[in-house]
């Protein structure tokens, strides 16, 4: 068993984005979160686990255009990178929202090699700070409902479901939305 690599955090520059942009954004899955709406005295709406017939590999295309967006300062932008040789590992990227306070996280991103290894938690850690900082009360991660392994992150980090969004994406898939406070 191999030794995980130390890594550090800190603010990204615009000179760290093609290595973002370079790393590894596919994951692989073997379940997705399926919605249901019904429209019987109101709407009930639900999300339950769907496993597919195999493991499939999704491909996720890196935005350069939101990533730049959050290199002015005003926003958070989040590099993971290795002790030894200084290489982007992954990044963090969240647009702050002042009027209502909360932290988008749009992107959180780990070379495959390194994943599950606490990289995304520390990134998520280290925005929460930068969040408290910059007076904001809430966190909030969006993902996709195929992304099961992002799903179960936000689980694991101590986010809860808040809502969703069926028109978010432009491929439509449906967008899903974890919160947690920061007080």
């Amino acid at each position: 068993m191999s030794t995980p690599t130390p890594f550090q955090i800190r603010d990204g520059l615009e000179s760290d984005l093609p290595d973002a942009l370079a790393l590894d954004h596919s994951f692989e899955t073997d379940t997705v979160w399926q919605m249901t709406i019904r429209q019987e005295e109101g709407w009930h709406i639900s999300f339950r686990r769907e496993r597919l017939p195999r493991v499939i590999e999704v491909a996720h295309e890196a935005d350069e255009k939101r990533l730049r967006s959050m290199l002015p300062g005003n926003q958070c932008f989040l590099v993971a990178t290795r002790r030894d040789d200084s290489s982007v590992i992954g990044y963090l990227a969240m647009r702050r929202d002042y009027l209502n306070q909360i932290g988008l996280i749009t992107d959180i991103v780990v070379t495959r090699s390194h994943r599950r290894m606490g990289v995304g938690a520390r990134l998520v850690a280290i925005a929460g700070v930068w969040a408290k900082e910059h007076d904001l009360t809430r966190l909030i991660i969006e993902t996709q409902t195929k992304n099961y392994p992002a799903i179960q992150f936000c689980q694991h980090s101590g986010f809860a479901f808040c809502g969703y969004n069926d028109q978010q994406f432009r491929n439509r898939d449906i967008a899903v939305y974890f919160s947690q406070s920061l007080r």
